[in-house]
């Protein structure tokens, strides 16, 4: 059983153990609350927590005493694949998200978190880093060593083994040997070995908790039952037939007022509320 951080408490006290000090702990209170706006009702495949996934990934990074700007965009690190910024936006990088987040983080932890985001994980990445690692910069490193805690949280738990299938065989199959021997370059011995036996142990159980799997192959969210999406909100965002026809039918209306003939009655039937809208899927 691992020992990295799943919860902000445990979180904050491994760093008070590595002996960081105050403000650094100040800091990564200040992230977590951020996270919290962020992901508030986001979920990974298998079903766990964004928020305990974000934990483990700056857990990672904890127990091997990065810096504490390391820390924090780790702890950030899916803040433009997958935060919810009220923007109107499903994901990416915009100039508004950039603004907000070097607003309340600084220029160089959002940069990491951004070049994170433009690191594309996938076989094609992880030969061309691995090919060109002697040539990396020292920032690019340590995004790269993000991404690899990213990995080992991801496998941790086996939980991998409880997502869907699609996601299961895309990380099962990956490069294995040259993860490991990256994660031994900028790591050393204990973080390679710890991610080695992370894998071994998902390969093992996979196929007997096939059957268990959870349906999801991205990260998704979960509205309270309560919530309901505002009438102009909705309106305004999805620009339904509704709402033409409500402004033609607007527009219609002054147009016989402005020519004097009389006003058309709106009958019952057209007048009564319509069920709420209900939020758009936001999977990613």
């Amino acid at each position: 059983m691992h020992s990295f951080a799943q919860t902000n408490l445990q979180l904050f006290n491994q760093l008070r153990r590595h002996n960081y000090p105050s403000q650094d702990l100040q800091l990564i209170v200040e992230c977590y609350a951020l996270v919290t706006q962020l992901f508030t009702g986001a979920f990974r495949p298998s079903g766990k927590t964004f928020i305990a996934h974000l934990v483990g990934t700056a857990s990672i990074l904890t127990s091997l005493q990065q810096p504490i700007t390391v820390i924090a965009a780790g702890l950030l690190h899916a803040a433009y694949e997958m935060g919810e910024f009220g923007d109107r936006r499903h994901q990416g990088i915009s100039r508004y998200r950039r603004r907000l987040l070097q607003q309340r983080l600084g220029e160089t932890i959002e940069n990491y978190i951004a070049r994170y985001t433009a690191l594309v994980w996938n076989e094609a990445t992880l030969l061309r880093v691995y090919t060109h690692f002697a040539d990396l910069s020292l920032i690019d490193r340590d995004v790269l060593l993000m991404r690899l805690a990213n990995e080992l949280e991801e496998y941790l738990d086996l939980g991998i083994c409880y997502c869907g299938a699609a996601k299961q065989e895309r990380y099962l199959q990956h490069q294995d040997a040259l993860m490991l021997e990256m994660a031994r370059a900028l790591a050393g011995d204990a973080f390679a070995d710890t991610l080695r036996q992370a894998l071994d142990a998902c390969e093992l159980a996979q196929p007997s908790l096939r059957v268990l799997t959870h349906s999801a192959s991205a990260s998704y969210r979960v509205v309270p039952l309560a919530y309901r999406q505002k009438w102009g909100l909705a309106l305004l965002r999805n620009g339904t037939a509704l709402g033409d026809r409500v402004r033609r039918r607007i527009q219609s209306l002054a147009t016989l007022r402005d020519s004097g003939r009389p006003d058309c009655q709106i009958s019952p039937s057209s007048s009564r509320s319509q069920p709420g809208l209900q939020r758009p899927d936001s999977s990613g």
